[in-house]
Parts: structure tokens; sequence; C-alpha cells
């Protein structure tokens, strides 16, 4: 704010001949007879200097904008009024020429109050058939805004407003303190930003982006004399519509001559102004996320706003935390990548159409920051027209007899980030890292071996008339993926191939409480009931290292991530960088990490998760894989895992470099007892949406490696193995149990130089992990086998595993 020198006595005089006038107009109101009598003169002087002097000034509704990570590329905008304050220097002189011919021509003259403008129409007013005549200055417009705009009350707006010689007094005395207070040059900017130029644009910045679609500093003479003259009465006047289009020519064209009165432009200039064409965009600044830049980012925005109502530095209500964002003039720099979000919107469309019941969906999350960097799903982001639907019928067979419409193609439903009803889905064996993370916290190594069956008779209960219950009681045997047994298996050769029967017995020993307590500080968030229930008793939750509970595409992406950054987990994010009006970054935008997990935990889970995606463990220790082909296609190191749910209602796959972290789930949200069988590696199923959203982002980036875990987190204590080498079976088991091992037996013989029957060996020899299986070979009694030929059938030598792959 800055004051002005002005004369005392002109000031004084401008006080004393307001006053006079004030009464007259009092006067004149109420008594008519007696409108220029001195009584009235000496109430009204009384009454004006008795007026408040004070002017409380608000800030207008400010837009706030979106913009992608790169700070320049548009995402949204949100508001309750267009409007975006500038500077004067950011406003063409055009503008304010033009302002001022159209309002107020003695505006740089007078002291707020143009005493002549009003003894002239209250005169002009007083003839019999005259056309009333006002005598509002810019400043007393001014003032009527600011105070409508600081109102508190819908009766305080009213009152500014209303067409009463109270206000108007009122005006003019505060007019008369504001032209003290401030610049001619202030008073007129901030008279400029606040007025409403119609069509949802208020101030300058925005009237100029709706018309004319740039910015105020490049308007021309005419597109400034037709803004300027639309303040009076911007429905009537509005150039958009058939009848206010040649109101507004009209309008334009008397701004103009007057700036040739005020000798703002000359009669040249003038009538060069009035030969071009009145045309005017009528483009209405999108608001909101279903009017993004595009719509698919709709579901990315939807996601910024809803955690945008989850910050208290907002507001301590979601209503002030609203109106924060929608009036508070933010620019918020957000974390979409816009790179990896057009390559997941692509592969998502390439995987499955629109208009296809099964969603899938894709989230990319940057490991370290949380940061969100795209989200995609083959979906419209809009509300589908009740009056007009085109969505399917729900997929759902009961919803779909009542002609209940599904949320395909179009749906606002937070199908990606949970909410709203959206509690997730099933995402299968990729919950097995939850298991290993939790192994290896309890000191249980990488190598750790277990022999896999067909079929494990656990000790959790479950109802014994369930599927999964061993035949004829109430535990809980899972089998494996055609019902084969496994064998000898450790966390890397496992869980590259998957194998149900070495996850549930490593997560009963652990503690499935335990398992469930990593998920969770990994990022994974129960939202259904279920779920919560479950969680309650967690020791008895057999199946949830099969992934049977549900989660999120983005809950998914951001518990690998944490692996991925060394332990370090952080909390999802949808932003960069948040300024406020004045330029201030604000704190909320950092990001929120904290280290849950030792480095060396974290290191050795990526390193097992190096396998089922065809990447190699730093010992190469891999044995087989459930998305092979990743590794090659992607062309980076690579660390992940898939999933799938019983009867393949669900399909998801998790890929990541140490830069970004995609994970993506296929299923049915209208039905999750979907009779749909989700696919993988086909094309239009969940693998290549994953791995080539994850291909595309990472084009141009440097190669980072996954950090080897230390040795004795991968290999653990290790122990020779005792040479068993044709002694009897049972002499060979408990010698194997003696030296803390547990032994099994071989069905099948080899050759040997042993009798038939006893053993042979062991596999793995030499050297292998305290209280891991040693699988003791049989002899078939035929001789020595050929040097360096594996025992047949069997696995080969290295310590307490299998081939690398």
């Amino acid at each position: 704010m800055r004051k002005r020198d002005h004369n005392v006595l002109t000031n004084a005089a401008s006080l004393l001949v307001c006053g006079l006038l004030a009464g007259v107009v009092v006067a004149a109101a109420a008594f008519p007879a007696v409108a220029m009598s001195g009584l009235a003169a000496k109430a009204g002087a009384e009454t004006f200097g008795a007026l408040p002097t004070e002017l409380t000034v608000a800030r207008a509704p400010q837009i706030s904008y979106l913009l992608a990570a790169d700070g320049k590329t548009p995402l949204a905008t949100m508001y309750d009024e267009n409007r975006r304050d500038v500077k004067l220097a950011d406003i063409s002189p055009n503008m304010v020429k033009a302002i001022i011919a159209a309002e107020d021509h003695d505006f740089y003259k007078h002291n707020g109050v143009d005493i002549n403008g009003v003894a002239r129409a209250f005169v002009n007013n007083q003839s019999q058939g005259a056309g009333q005549q006002g005598a509002s200055t810019l400043t007393m417009q001014y003032v009527r805004l600011a105070i409508a705009y600081s109102a508190t009350h819908p009766a305080d707006v009213v009152a500014a407003t209303e067409d009463t010689s109270a206000r108007k007094l009122r005006e003019m005395r505060l007019a008369l303190q504001v032209d003290k207070e401030f610049s001619k040059d202030e008073i007129l900017t901030r008279y400029l930003n606040l007025a409403s130029f119609g069509n949802g644009a208020y101030g300058i910045y925005a009237a100029s982006q709706v018309y004319f679609a740039k910015p105020p500093s490049k308007l021309t003479i005419e597109e400034a004399a037709l803004l300027a003259g639309m303040v009076k009465a911007p429905t009537t006047n509005d150039p958009t519509t058939e009848g206010g289009y040649p109101k507004a020519l009209e309008r334009r064209d008397y701004v103009i001559d007057n700036m040739v009165k005020t000798k703002a432009i000359t009669q040249q200039e003038a009538d060069t102004a009035k030969a071009v064409p009145l045309k005017v965009q009528d483009k209405r600044t999108p608001n909101g996320c279903v009017a993004a830049n595009l719509n698919s980012w709709g579901f990315f925005c939807d996601y910024f706003y809803r955690w945008w109502m989850q910050q208290e530095t907002f507001g301590s209500t979601t209503y002030d935390r609203e109106r924060r964002l929608k009036s508070g003039g933010y620019t918020v720099v957000t974390s979409i990548d816009v790179k990896a979000q057009s390559a997941a919107d692509k592969a998502v469309r390439k995987a499955k159409s629109e208009n296809s019941k099964e969603a899938a969906m894709v989230a990319v999350v940057e490991p370290g920051s949380g940061r969100v960097r795209a989200l995609a799903v083959n979906r419209q982001f809009k509300l589908d027209d009740p009056k007009k639907p085109t969505n399917k019928l729900s997929s759902n067979p009961a919803k779909s007899r009542k002609g209940i419409r599904g949320n395909y193609p179009a749906t606002v439903n937070p199908l990606l980030t949970g909410g709203d009803g959206i509690t997730g889905y099933q995402a299968g064996s990729t919950f097995k890292i939850f298991t290993i993370v939790a192994a290896l916290e309890k000191g249980i190594p990488l190598s750790y071996s277990i022999n896999a069956p067909a079929m494990f008779k656990s000790e959790y209960i479950i109802d014994s008339s369930s599927d999964a219950a061993c035949p004829g009681t109430h535990f809980y045997c899972p089998t494996n993926s055609g019902k084969k047994a496994a064998g000898p298996q450790n966390m890397w050769t496992a869980f590259g191939q998957s194998i149900n029967t070495y996850f549930v017995p490593l997560q009963q020993q652990v503690g499935a409480e335990n398992v469930v307590k990593a998920a969770k500080r990994m990022g994974i968030n129960f939202r259904a009931q279920e779920d919560l229930d479950l969680e309650k008793g967690a020791h008895q939750w057999g199946a949830f290292t099969l992934g049977v509970s549900q989660t999120t595409p983005l809950d998914l992406a951001n518990a690998y991530a944490t692996l991925a950054a060394d332990g370090t987990f952080c909390e999802p994010i949808p932003v960069q960088e948040i300024r406020d009006p004045e330029g201030n970054k604000l704190d909320v935008a950092n990001p929120r990490c904290e280290k849950r997990f030792s480095t060396d935990v974290a290191r050795a889970a990526v390193d097992a998760a190096r396998c089922p995606v065809g990447d190699k463990s730093s010992s190469s220790r891999c044995s087989g894989s459930t998305a092979g082909n990743v590794r090659g296609d992607v062309g980076y190191p690579v660390a992940g895992k898939s999933g799938t749910t019983d009867s393949e209602k669900t399909a998801a796959l998790v890929a990541m470099t140490k830069q970004y972290s995609v994970a993506g789930i296929m299923a049915d949200p209208d039905w999750p007892q979907t009779n749909v069988k989700m696919k993988h590696k086909e094309d239009d199923g969940i693998n290549p949406p994953v791995w080539q959203t994850l291909r595309d982002a990472m084009k141009g980036k440097k190669a980072i490696p996954f950090e080897p875990p230390g040795q004795k987190i991968s290999e653990g204590d290790q122990r020779s193995i005792p040479d068993v080498k044709c002694v009897s079976v049972d002499q060979a088991r408990n010698r194997l149990k003696g030296a803390s091992f547990e032994p099994v037996v071989s069905s099948t013989k080899i050759a040997s130089p042993c009798k038939a029957g006893e053993a042979a060996g062991t596999s793995p020899e030499g050297r292998t992990i305290k209280g891991g299986v040693v699988t003791i070979l049989v002899s078939n009694g035929g001789g020595a086998a050929p040097p360096g030929t594996p025992p047949t059938g069997q696995p080969g030598g290295r310590p307490g595993g299998r081939p690398g792959g």
C-alpha cells in the first residue's frame, strides 16, 4: 500500500463539498421538496463525517493451475471464479486507456470522488424526462467491489450493491480514503483484477484469455475497448451471444470514440480500430478434473484432488480445503511425468478397449520420493449422462437384470487408487515378496531351502468345507500350479517359479502376522472390511502370502518402490511443488519418507525379485521365471513379480528399475466374481501394459544397477554337509539331522558304486545353509556315473539351490 501526497486544503474542500452534496442526495431521496434546504445540507455533512473510513479488502477468489512435472504442460484448472491477479506492468496500456475512457475520464484528476460529476448527475436526475446519469468513479466502483468480496454474510453483499443513497454515501466516503492510501495505478490495477467481464471471466487476465486467448499485455486498442465496454453490463453486452453481439460492437466503438476525447489515441487510430471486425473466442476456461487437458489424465487429476482434500495444511475441514484449492490462486506442479503417462495410456488402451468390462490399470511410482508419475486405465474419465446413458449394462448379472449400468466406458471412480467404495483387487503372488522381507528380517537368508511338496499341510485352520482344506481336515493345504511337487527350493528359485508350497511354510515359520506387518510397512493399505477383520487375527491368515487380500495398483507399485529405494518408504504424493499467489513454496509438497527396512534386507528382496522377470540375481541363483521376457524387452536391470488368483479372476504384474516402479492389475471392478479369465502374457493381458510402460518411460535414462545384498543375508550360516556315501538311507538321514539339516530322500535312483538302496551322496554337496534342505541321493547299484554328470532328476551341485537361470 502506497500513500500519495494530497493538498490538505483540497482534501478538506472535497470532504466539505461531498458532505453538502451528500445531504442533498439523502434529502432528495427522502424529501424532494426540501432537498436544497440548509437543514438537509447540515444534516448531510454531519452524517457523511460519521461514515466509516476503513475499507477491509479481502483477496478475491483466484484460479489454481495444475501443471505436469515439467512445470509447463497444463494439466487442469480449478476455480470458483476464473480470476488471476496481474500487475499493471502485465496489462496493455491500451486497456488502461480504454477503461478510463469508458468509466472515468477524470480518474487521474479527482480525489476518488468526482465532485463535478456528482453535481451534474444530481441536476440531470432531477430533470423531468432526462435519462438517469451516474457519478461513480473507478475508485468508487472499486470500493463497491471490494466491499462485496470482503463480505462475510450474504446480506453484506446485497448492501454493497443495492441502489440506495446510503450505499452511495458510503462509497464516496471510502473512495476519498482509498484515494489517499493508494496510488492511482494501484487503484486501477485492483479494479481491473476484480471486475467481472462475463462468461465466467473475472478480472482482466481471465477476460483476455476467455475472449481473445492471449495475455492482457497483448491486448490491442479494439480488444481493450471491447472489454472496457463490457464491465457496465457483461450479460447485455456479451459478444458471444446473438443478441449481445451488436450491443458489444456498439459499446466498443463508443469506448474507442471516448479514447479520442481523452486524447488516449488519435482519430486515425480510432478509425483503424473500429474497422477491425469483432471476433471473440467464446472459450470458457475448463474447470475441474472432468475438463483436464487430456481426458485420460482425469484419473491422475482426481487422485490429486483427493490427496489435497486430506491435507490439513489447507484447512481443518474438507469445505475449507476445497475453497482453498478453488479460490487460493495456487500454482501446482504435479508429479505426472508426461512421457510415462503417455506410455501408460497407450499401453492400457492397446491391451483393452474402453468398452471392455476388464479394466487394465497401471500405476507408476518413483522410488525414493513416492511421487506418482502416471495413473492409466482403459476408461473415460467422465460421468455417464443419466438422461442419455452410454455406459454398458453392468457385468454383474444381478445388476444387469435390473437394468443397472456398469462403470465402462465412462467412470470417475478411483479405480487405481482406492476410495469411494473401491477397495481394490487381489494381486496374487506379487504378495510373496512380503513373506521374503519378513523372513529376511528374521535372519532367514535367501538361500534358505525348503522341500516344496505337491500339497503342503499347514497349521492354519480354515473351514473344512473349503476346497483349500486338506481332505477330511480343517487345515489349509495349498498346492502349486498343476499341483506338482517342486522339490527343494530357496527364495530365489521359489520366487522365480512362484512356488506356493514354499511360501506358505515360510510364512508359517516367520509368522503370518509379521508378513502382514511387512506389507503394511511397505505401503499396502487394507480397505475391505473382510481384510480388516482378517488382519485382527493375522497369525491364522494362511493364504495372505498368496495375495488373497485386496490392493490397488498404486499401493502395489509403491510397496515395491520401497525396496527399490533400499528400504525407504515414501508416502505416495501427486505433487512436486506448490506455490501460493505470492510465489512462496509450500512444504506440503515435499516428499514424506522414512527408513522402514534395513538396506541389506531391501537389497536382498530385490535380488530375489530379479528372478521372476528374467533378470539375474547378483549370484546368478535364479531358476525359472513367470514373466521372463521383461528384462529383455525393457532393456534395463529389472525386478518384479507376476500374480494370478484362483480361476484367474485377476492378473497382476510389477516391474521396476531404480527409477520407476510400475504395477498393473487387470480385473473387473464391477463384478469381482467375474467369469472372464484375466490374461498375462497375451497382447490383451496385463503384462504388456506394464513392461511397455516401463520400457517407454525409461527411454534415454541411465541404467542404474541394483546393488547386491551382503553375503550373510544371501547365504546365511553355511555349514559343511556330512559324507553319507554308501551308508543306509536311515544312517544318512540321522547324520544330516545331527548336523542341523533337513534331509529329504530322492524318489529317483542314480548310478553309483554304492549298493542298491544305499545313499549315493547328497544334493547339494559340500556346504549349505544351516537348517537347509539336503536331498539324499539313492544308488541303483549300477556302478559309477560318468564324471561331471548331475544325478538324474536331481538339482545340480550349487550350495543350497538349483542351477542358475
